[in-house]
């Protein structure tokens, strides 16, 4: 269920993230404590997973009154009450703080692009602090942009060194999310632990068919006749973490290996797209091995 109502472009907007056991009340506890904080709900998902008997909830709202900015602490050590009620996991973010991103990138840059652009044009509310890449190629369009650009070669006898500067950066910068927009290098499971939960890579197939580095080319051999892309959480299972979104375009046995390069490629931009803005705008749920999107 959703309902939704514009909120006053003066007050900042904040998103309350539940997770708990589906128990009778939830709903109502939630929303009466916002009410009580003199706050009002501007946007409300909700989903009972039956599967697993879990309840999650999204709630934008605003603060009302002569002071819209909401105190946080007080806000939070109250709400802990009700969290301990229901046995609630939960997280309260400020739309209006902007999400300081990272993008890792190899030689392949459409998707790199397509963000920047995004970003340029106030598409993407986020702050680009950094892109990574172990090649130099990009080097050039990331720096016009006005983007930090850098190089960490890969040394296959000692891959590590270069992941303990990737992830010196992302500590030195405060980075919330790295994208992986065609970065072309396996995660160590260390690194991808240290990354858990905000960590997105886009994988040029139709997962989970078609792995590996040429998916395009295993697809046409086999004469397929829809190609996707697939963007997912990272985990230390190799591209098995929680699919967040996925695309598809109908092809067919005219079309090239080179062909379906290209369909791939305009896909994996727009599928990586959706992700990265769900994430920022916290509508994504971990349910284990699934993902739940709050539209």
């Amino acid at each position: 269920m959703t309902l939704a109502a514009p909120p006053s472009p003066a007050a900042p907007s904040y998103v309350l993230i539940v997770r708990c056991p589906d128990t009778r009340g939830v709903v109502a506890a939630v929303s009466g404590y916002l009410a009580d904080q003199g706050c009002s709900i501007t946007e409300s998902s909700h989903y009972n997973d039956a599967a697993t008997g879990r309840f999650f909830m999204r709630t934008v709202f605003v603060r009302e009154g002569a002071e819209p900015l909401l105190a946080l602490e007080p806000f939070k050590a109250g709400f802990a009450a009700v969290a301990d009620r229901f046995d609630i996991q939960w997280s309260l973010h400020d739309l209006s703080v902007r999400p300081r991103v990272l993008i890792a990138v190899s030689k392949f840059g459409h998707c790199l692009f397509d963000l920047l652009h995004r970003w340029r044009s106030g598409l993407l509310p986020v702050d680009i602090m950094a892109v990574v890449s172990n090649h130099d190629d990009m080097r050039s369009f990331v720096e016009w942009s006005g983007v930090p650009y850098h190089h960490l070669p890969v040394d296959k006898a000692d891959k590590a060194a270069q992941e303990a500067r990737l992830l010196e950066l992302v500590e030195r910068l405060d980075i919330e999310l790295v994208v992986l927009a065609r970065y072309m290098q396996i995660l160590s499971p260390a690194l991808c632990e240290a990354l858990s939960g905000r960590c997105i890579n886009i994988h040029h197939s139709f997962l989970p068919s078609f792995k590996g580095a040429t998916p395009y080319h295993q697809a046409h051999a086999r004469g397929v006749k829809i190609i996707g892309a697939t963007a997912h959480y990272v985990t230390t299972d190799l591209d098995e973490g929680p699919i967040i979104e996925q695309g598809v375009e109908r092809v067919s046995h005219a079309h090239t290996p080179a062909n379906l390069v290209g369909i791939g490629r305009d896909i994996e931009c727009t599928v990586l797209a959706r992700a990265v803005s769900w994430h920022i705008e916290h509508r994504l749920a971990v349910n284990g091995q699934r993902t739940i999107v709050f539209s």
